[in-house]
């Protein structure tokens, strides 16, 4: 018998095994629906999805149009209909500036001035449309974390005007560097810790600049991420303002050229750091001045979520959503050799995820009684957009969408004893996983790594907004054959070498036995869900129960 064959003899024996359950009898899940997932099938949609020829599936590009012209095909093959009124697609309008790579920003001071380069030593873009920006001589004050969070009392902005000046700010939350558990969630990155998060205050703030110190561990990836991934086009929701209420000019500067600005400054850096990790820290104003212009090229177009739907038989009109991120981040023309980012395991393998889950529930005999959706959402690269756009202009009622159950980034290691959840206890599907994970003998883990603050890089986060319980579960690393280490190591060197790189290409040798594994998993929870009647809710704390709540009321 192959090895092939043998993985799915096993994968079909744990989908026996979930037969022998506790559901009720209408939200049993089908034996023959399990045994329909294959690595095979899997692995042929990620390598067309990430092949060259898709050019790195970037928004409102020739990428983007063969990946919607797939995902569209294969559906139609599957016999799944289009999601929006006859339609496949749901537009999005972006508008994507361009800053031009010649940009310099400098910093002068009593003792000397400092000249960084964009690339190596700093990076910056804007969200305002127009020609350019631009920010001269402008005062830097070192804000901490750039926190305003009244619920733990905590305000690194409080009797400061920053008007017209630079803010400079640490990445993650309080409480991380000494991983204090009395501040925020200690080593756990909340949303106050994300650089979304960060602009968006020093724009209430009313800053004219504001710029995130680089580091690898408490940002979660290397300098070079944040190079492939901030240079080029940047993208951004067409908005009312044209986006004149954002930062005129954000951005991140290399941890060591901050070490550097600061000791211009006559400060020490990690010694401010400390100082900042403590409650009643005051922003320190550095006595330097900040210039910067960005010269931009600006392009409007629209891109597109792409939504399927097989209709309920008995309750059409409520919705179980599965999603997954389509797009990544293009083909860089500027780079030497490949200049393609492929974007395989990031996220090729969770939109041929969500493919395999659209055949599974296709080839059913009869069609649960909930109405199942295939959502492959648009622009996550770009700070989760696509998603975010379908959350404030739904194709289904937030009040009568059961749940959301995201796919970003399967496991391509071989089976493992655990699946991740990310954000773990924040909602009842946790119990719905639960009750299949130990039905193949495996078990539920926490986020191994809260510090990098996954649940808010993906797309669930922006579904959970609009109050719909949203389940997010990522790779074990609890190996069936290696361990724990070696799936540790796997995901470090991912993260080092691969994540968004040209790098992420697909390989033949993968071993995608346990991604089957999980979408019988995601399969078991969103069809018990599905073929059920049951509502899930957040738990209590959870900071989107409340807008679930009232959903409920309107829906009976």
């Amino acid at each position: 018998m192959s090895s092939t064959n043998v993985v799915r003899t096993a994968l079909t024996a744990a989908g026996v095994g979930f037969l022998a359950t506790s559901c009720a009898p209408s939200d049993r899940v089908p034996e023959s629906a399990l045994a329909g997932f294959t690595t095979e099938g899997l692995a042929a949609h990620i390598e067309t999805l990430a092949s060259d020829a898709f050019e790195g599936r970037g928004p409102s590009s020739h990428g983007e149009e063969q990946t919607v012209a797939y995902l569209q095909a294969e559906f139609e093959k599957l016999g799944i209909e289009p999601g929006n009124e006859g339609s496949w697609t749901q537009d999005v309008p972006l508008v994507e500036i361009t800053a031009s790579p010649d940009a310099r920003l400098e910093i002068t001071g009593a003792n000397g001035s400092q000249t960084l380069r964009y690339g190596p030593d700093f990076m910056a873009w804007t969200k305002r449309v127009g020609g350019s920006v631009s920010v001269g001589h402008s005062e830097i004050v070192f804000v901490g974390y750039g926190v305003v969070a009244p619920e733990w009392g905590w305000n690194d902005y409080e009797g400061l005007d920053v008007r017209a000046k630079t803010v400079v700010i640490l990445v993650n939350d309080p409480g991380f560097a000494r991983k204090d558990t009395a501040l925020f969630d200690g080593p756990a990155m909340t949303y106050y810790g994300r650089w979304t998060y960060k602009y968006e205050e020093a724009a209430r703030q009313g800053a004219a600049a504001a710029l995130i110190v680089h580091e690898t561990e408490p940002a979660g990836y290397p300098w070079d991420v944040v190079t492939g991934s901030w240079s080029g086009g940047q993208f951004d929701l067409v908005r009312d303002d044209d986006g004149m209420s954002r930062v005129a000019v954000e951005g991140w500067i290399h941890g060591d050229r901050a070490r550097e600005l600061f000791q211009l400054a006559g400060q020490d850096y990690d010694a401010l750091k400390l100082q900042a990790d403590q409650r009643g820290f005051e922003p320190v104003p550095l006595g330097l001045q900040a210039s910067v212009a960005l010269r931009n090229t600006t392009r409007r177009s629209v891109s597109r979520n792409v939504v399927g739907v097989l209709p309920g038989a008995a309750r059409p009109d409520e919705f179980v959503i599965y999603m997954a991120h389509w797009d990544h981040l293009g083909r860089d023309p500027t780079l030497e050799g490949d200049q393609i980012f492929n974007g395989a395991l990031d996220n090729a393998t969770g939109t041929g995820g969500l493919l395999e889950l659209a055949k599974v529930y296709a080839s059913l005999e009869a069609p649960p009684r909930r109405s199942v959706v295939f959502l492959a959402v648009t622009a996550e690269e770009q700070g989760l957009l696509g998603s975010a756009y379908y959350g404030t202009h739904p194709l289904y009622p937030p009040a009568q969408t059961v749940a959301a159950i995201n796919m970003d980034g399967l496991n391509i290691y071989g089976r493992v004893r655990d699946i991740v959840v990310v954000g773990y206890g924040k909602s009842e599907l946790d119990d719905y996983l639960a009750s299949a994970v130990g039905l193949q003998g495996r078990r539920v883990d926490p986020d191994p790594e809260p510090e990098k603050g996954f649940y808010y890089r993906s797309d669930h986060f922006s579904l959970a907004k609009a109050g719909i319980p949203a389940l997010y579960t990522d790779a074990g690393i609890d190996h069936v054959e290696h361990g724990q280490e070696w799936g540790r190591a796997r995901r470090d060197e991912y993260t080092a070498d691969r994540y968004h790189k040209p790098t992420d290409e697909f390989d033949p040798s993968w071993d995608l036995s346990g991604a089957v594994e999980d979408l019988q998993l995601l399969f078991h929870v969103g069809y018990r869900l599905a073929a059920g009647s049951d509502w899930p809710n957040w738990r209590d704390g959870s900071e989107f129960k409340a807008a679930r709540d009232a959903q409920r009321r309107q829906w009976p």
